[in-house]
C-alpha cells in the first residue's frame, strides 16, 4: 500500500509493482499528482546544492541520469537546456566556488566556472561578474512523466484508487489494517505501507497506530509564488542567483513552450492557500534585476504558486529528506517519506526504488 499519488508515490508504486508486489496506490484527490507535484518548477536538477552523502545529493544526481533516460525511453517531453548560476561581486563568486567544489564532491558532471564574457555570449541579457555553468540541468513536462509512471505501475498489475483518504493505519497480524474514507471507503490489509502523502505525510503519522509521538516533526508550510512576463523568454538557459538559507533564490525557469517564469520565493504561511500574493512583486523586481536589469516596470504578472512541505522553519538550516524505516521508528513494514521538497521531483525514481527496497 502506497499512500499518496504524487510523483514520488507513483515512482514508489511503480518500483514495487515492477518487483512483483501486489500494489494499491491510494490518493485522496480525484486525480494523481494534483498538489505539490503539479505546482513545482519542472526543473531537472543536477545535484550541486546538497551536502555530500545526503539523500538529497545521492538521489538528485542518480535521479538526473534516470530521468533523462526515462524520458528518452518513454517519449516524455523534456529539454536539457543547462543552467547558469549567476554571481555579481566577490562575495557571490566565493559562493560559486563553494558550489563548484560541492558539485565535484557529489560527482555532478559538466559543472564549470565561466567568466562574465563567456556568460554574456551564452546569455546576452544577463548581467554577472562570473557564473557557474551546469550542463546537466533541464526541464520536463511533469504530467506526461507522471502518466508514464502510472502506466508502468498498472502494466505491472498495480492499481491507483482515487478519492480515497486514509483515515487510520492500525497494526494487524502480518502487517496493517488501513481504513479509508471517501467514495472508496473500505478496510484494507497490507503487509507493507509507504507514507508518501506529501503535505499530508506528517499529519498521517498521528493516525498510524504505534508510531512514536516524540518522532512526529512539525510541518512548516513555505509558499512559493511565481510571476511571468508576456514576452518570449529572453534566456536559453535556466538562470539562478546564488542560493540562500531557505531556498535557491528567485530564479528564471523555462517551460517547453519557451515561456519564462520567475520564482519561487519563500513565503512562510500558516495554512494551505494557493493564491498568488501579488504584494510580493516588488521583491521580485529587485531580485530579478540583480541579473536581468532590462526587466521593465509593470512587466511581471502573477502566475501560480506551490507549497513546500518543509521540516524546518525560518532561519533554521535545511534538513535532508527524512526517509524512515523500521530501524528509525520500530514498526516493521512501514516507510515514511517526509519533507520531500526540492529536489524531490528530480529524485523521484531513486527515492521510489529506495523505498521499495524495504518491502
Amino acid at each position: 500500500m502506497v499512500v499518496g499519488a504524487g510523483v514520488v508515490g507513483l515512482a514508489t508504486a511503480r518500483a514495487l509493482a515492477l518487483a512483483g508486489r501486489e500494489v494499491l496506490l491510494l490518493e485522496a484527490e480525484s486525480h494523481h499528482g494534483t498538489i505539490t507535484s503539479a505546482r513545482n518548477s519542472g526543473v531537472i536538477h543536477a545535484g550541486l546544492y546538497y551536502a555530500p552523502g545526503s539523500f538529497k545529493a545521492r538521489f538528485c544526481v542518480a535521479g538526473n541520469r534516470a530521468l533523462y533516460a526515462y524520458c528518452q525511453e518513454r517519449g516524455v517531453d523534456h529539454m536539457n537546456c543547462g543552467k547558469l548560476v549567476i554571481a555579481n561581486g566577490d562575495d557571490e563568486e566565493k559562493v560559486l566556488l563553494n558550489l563548484e567544489e560541492r558539485a565535484r564532491r557529489n560527482e555532478v558532471p559538466g559543472v564549470r566556472m565561466i567568466s562574465s564574457a563567456e556568460a554574456h555570449k551564452l546569455e546576452p541579457e544577463v548581467r554577472c561578474t562570473a557564473a557557474l555553468l551546469c550542463a546537466t540541468s533541464g526541464i520536463i513536462d511533469q504530467h506526461p512523466y507522471m502518466l508514464a509512471l502510472q502506466g508502468d505501475m498498472e502494466n505491472a498489475g498495480g492499481t491507483l484508487v482515487t478519492n480515497c483518504r486514509v483515515e487510520s493505519i492500525a497494526r494487524a497480524q502480518g502487517g496493517f489494517l488501513i481504513r479509508t474514507g471517501g467514495e472508496a471507503a473500505a478496510e484494507l490489509g497490507a503487509r507493507f505501507v509507504v507514507n508518501s502523502a506529501g503535505l499530508g505525510a506528517v499529519e498521517l503519522l498521528n493516525r498510524i497506530e504505534g508510531y512514536p509521538k516524540d518522532l512526529i516533526p512539525t510541518l512548516r508550510l513555505a509558499r512559493g509564488n511565481y510571476f511571468t512576463v508576456t514576452e518570449r523568454s529572453p534566456f536559453k538557459h535556466l538562470i539562478y542567483p546564488v542560493p540562500h538559507a531557505a531556498g535557491l533564490g528567485i530564479h528564471a525557469t523555462l517551460d517547453l513552450g519557451k515561456r519564462v517564469r520567475f520564482g519561487p520565493d519563500v513565503e512562510w504561511i500558516d495554512r494551505i492557500d494557493y493564491s498568488v500574493n501579488a504584494s510580493r512583486a516588488p521583491s521580485f523586481y529587485q531580485a530579478i534585476r540583480h541579473y536581468w536589469p532590462r526587466l521593465a516596470d509593470g512587466a511581471l504578472t502573477p502566475d501560480y504558486t506551490g507549497i513546500r512541505p518543509k521540516l524546518h522553519g525560518p532561519g533554521e538550516p535545511q534538513p535532508d529528506f527524512r526517509i524512515e524505516s523500521e530501524a528509525d521508528h520500530g514498526i516493521p513494514g512501514l516507510v515514511n517519506l517526509l519533507g520531500i521538497e526540492s529536489p524531490g521531483f528530480t529524485s523521484s525514481i531513486p527515492i521510489g526504488d529506495y523505498a521499495a527496497s524495504f518491502a
